[in-house]
């Protein structure tokens, strides 16, 4: 599974740049995907902790409270 580098591109040029090079696209695709899956990991353990095999929005939320607050 992989994030479209265009939209990472969209993003990093939202974020100011004029130019973005596929290897900085491509690398914090990556850096994103990793995050993504940390935070998905830590909101499957807060949901089965709550008896739940359903995620639901408030364990995305918690997760990244607990891993970057």
């Amino acid at each position: 599974m992989a994030l479209p580098l265009a939209s990472i591109d969209k993003l990093i040029r939202k974020a100011g740049a004029h130019r973005v090079s596929e290897g900085a696209a491509k690398e914090l695709a990556i850096h994103l995907q990793e995050t993504a899956i940390e935070v998905a990991r830590e909101a499957v353990t807060l949901a089965n902790h709550a008896g739940r095999k359903t995620v639901k929005g408030e364990d995305i939320i918690l997760a990244k409270k607990r891993l970057f607050e």
